[in-house]
């Protein structure tokens, strides 16, 4: 059974609509109450910055404290803080309220077990059932859980994360632009790059509650490759609303995308004998050069399904220390439990001065295969799950692929996020890879509605 309203990534939405209204927030808080909150009865909510955080927040503590559940307050700080704090908050699970990479008028519900991870699809199928049903905890003693704010694990999140270089001036002579997408690190990135003696050149980090990633962060990279230009900085870093992902862009302002700093990460650690049984994983999204360069490099090379948790997944079970995403998810599992943009600025940091070139001439590591990538949005998520398995799409899809041959790659993925049919063409000739994304995407299209 599909899911309806969580997805890889928790569930989103447009705020004050359903599912991120009130109601729902309330209705969520209350099933969480009796079904994931009976050990230690208390949870931890974060939130990035957005203007409808106060008000899901508020809703969800309301649900929670009714049931005489104990509500820790973080306050606005980064999800990759949440995953590695969890476990020291004596929680039973923690949310974080974010709509990631998304526009401010969305929102949405992350939800981590106690241990800092994500929960499987199981978990959010029960969760759905419950809500649909209206099966709520019942009060039976009439509890009232209390509202604690912790205002300590921020500088906490900085200090373990400033432990990563070799002393806090490691990084005096750089000169680095940040873009902090007007999110939950708008103050955390820059003191932590000015506390190890970086130049720090910070744009889009006065938030407002309506400019979080508003053409600026990994999604929008053009004012910090003209930034870093202009500026003659060493290189700029761009995260997201929620600073789960990183986009590297380099001193002539050429974006460096995740498959890239996969590799470039790889090479460092392995240096430094920090790359356990020399493993990289990273996803089926992933651009098929990665996987050549990689292997000409004697790395050990693994795919997960795409989606974060699941290269988390695949991390731990191949023993591996390095993971992520083309999109920017980097997960350094020795010092984070999820895509962590902090913990991976700062060694992008340490192996860009171990290196001693400059950025333009690192990169790139490799070669990508002519790629197209087309996001066809629908106006529904029913309409968008019924798309791909109409048969002239199914046969369609099939014949593509043949066509593109050996050392190709073909993806009509369903989002787990947001109504969008994700399609990757990739292959050898770039004019066969064009003609068929076109074709393809005109023949999904017709079933949009």
């Amino acid at each position: 059974m599909t899911n309806k309203l969580f997805g890889t990534d928790g569930v989103r939405g447009k705020a004050n609509s359903f599912p991120m209204n009130v109601d729902f927030a309330l209705d969520l808080a209350r099933v969480l109450s009796g079904f994931a909150c009976n050990e230690k009865k208390r949870i931890a909510i974060a939130k990035d910055t957005r203007i409808s955080g106060d008000m899901l927040e508020s809703a969800l503590c309301s649900g929670f404290m009714e049931n005489g559940i104990d509500v820790v307050l973080l306050g606005v700080v980064p999800t990759p803080l949440v995953t590695l704090f969890t476990k020291n908050l004596d929680v039973d699970l923690a949310i974080m309220i974010t709509a990631s990479h998304n526009p401010y008028f969305d929102n949405g519900f992350k939800l981590i077990n106690s241990k800092g991870d994500k929960f499987d699809d199981d978990f959010y199928r029960i969760v759905e059932e419950k809500i649909e049903n209206k099966e709520f905890n019942k009060n039976k003693d009439n509890n009232i859980g209390k509202c604690i704010k912790n205002e300590d694990v921020v500088e906490e999140y900085i200090s373990k994360i400033r432990d990563i270089a070799p002393n806090y001036k490691a990084l005096s002579g750089l000169r680095v632009v940040l873009d902090c997408a007007n999110g939950s690190y708008f103050y955390i990135l820059p003191q932590i790059f000015k506390d190890l003696g970086a130049g720090v050149i910070s744009i889009n980090n006065e938030p407002n509650g309506y400019n979080i990633n508003e053409n600026c962060g990994s999604q929008h990279t053009d004012e910090l490759a003209k930034t870093v230009v202009e500026s003659k900085a060493d290189f700029g870093i761009a995260v997201d609303g929620d600073g789960d992902r990183i986009i590297l862009v380099d001193n002539d302002g050429k974006v460096i995308d995740g498959d890239q700093l996969l590799c470039f990460l790889a090479n460092y650690m392995k240096k430094q004998g920090t790359l356990d049984n020399n493993i990289v994983v990273s996803t089926e999204w992933s651009n098929l050069g990665l996987n050549e360069y990689l292997s000409k490099n004697g790395f050990k090379y693994f795919k997960s399904k795409v989606g974060e948790r699941y290269v988390i997944d695949l991390m731990r079970e191949k023993d591996a220390v390095l993971g992520g995403e083309l999109v920017g998810h980097i997960v350094l599992s020795k010092h984070a439990r999820s895509g962590d943009a902090a913990v991976t600025a700062v060694v992008i940091a340490l192996a860009y001065l171990d290196e001693k070139k400059k950025m333009s001439e690192i990169f790139p590591l490799f070669n990508p295969y002519p790629c197209v990538i087309e996001n066809i949005r629908f106006s529904d998520k029913e309409f968008m799950l019924e798309s791909v398995e109409h048969d002239d799409v199914k046969e369609a899809l099939i014949k593509a692929k043949l066509e593109l041959g050996d050392d190709s790659n073909l993806i009509a993925r369903k989002s787990g996020t947001e109504p969008v049919i994700k399609l990757r063409v990739e292959g050898k000739d770039a004019k066969l890879v064009e003609e068929i994304a076109t074709r393809l995407k005109g023949l999904i299209e017709k079933y949009k509605k």
